[in-house]
């Protein structure tokens, strides 16, 4: 039985219109304008949808062609996996790889603003510490007298990977794989406990400080109003 179907009136305008026309000219069985309409919203639809995944012509046999070769070299790589992506390809179980390999087909997308921020922290820290290691003991001592206890371990602790964890990931990445800020690489970006607040707070302080500091570090005040935040 056919699928009922409804009918409505669509405009669009005449450059769209004429893609519509090219894109039904390239068809093997060259479609009506209303089938190739049709068509073209199903693949909108589909590949839209964030509950499959969806390769091009060309993809595919890039990954068939990645298999054949991974078999010949003898390599095994649970990462990739293309024998699986094969059957995936064979079967159209387009669903599958999200199930499978949650690491790489995810829709996740770092968020600018935070990309942003994490980069005005690790800026903040690098210029905290470094002017903090120049100090003798008497300035470390100063600086002890004005800040809370807890404010006198003078190092960048990462941030929350409970509460924060997009922001850790993203610090992770440029310092680990990038290798942006070279003075945390290698150390644990958990602090395991909530840090938002007090970084832009620091940071709001930071700022004016910032285009002063070409060629040179804070001072033992800079560093007490930082710290204090």
């Amino acid at each position: 039985m056919a699928a009922k179907s409804e009918r409505f009136e669509l405009r669009i305008d005449e450059e769209q219109l004429a893609r519509v026309d090219e894109w039904a000219s390239e068809q093997p069985d060259q479609p009506t304008r209303a089938e190739a309409v049709r068509r073209l919203v199903n693949l909108g639809l589909s590949a839209g949808s964030s509950r499959a995944v969806h390769f091009s012509d060309g993809e595919k046999m890039l990954i068939l062609m990645m298999g054949d070769l991974f078999k010949a070299l003898k390599i095994k790589d649970p990462e990739s996996n293309p024998d699986f992506l094969a059957q995936v390809i064979y079967g159209g179980h387009y669903w599958a790889p999200k199930w499978d390999m949650q690491g790489v087909f995810h829709d996740h997308v770092d968020n600018p603003r935070d990309v942003s921020y994490v980069v005005d922290v690790l800026d903040m820290w690098s210029f905290i510490e470094e002017a903090y290691e120049r100090l003798n003991s008497e300035q470390k001592a100063a600086i002890a007298a004005e800040v809370d206890e807890w404010a006198t371990d003078v190092k960048f602790h990462g941030f929350d990977g409970n509460n924060e964890c997009g922001q850790m990931s993203i610090a992770g990445f440029l310092v680990n794989k990038m290798g942006r800020f070279s003075r945390f690489k290698g150390r644990d970006l958990n602090s395991h406990c909530q840090t938002e607040g007090r970084y832009r707070r620091m940071i709001t302080a930071f700022e004016p400080m910032r285009a002063s500091l070409v060629g040179g570090g804070l001072n033992v005040q800079q560093l007490v109003t930082l710290l204090k935040r």
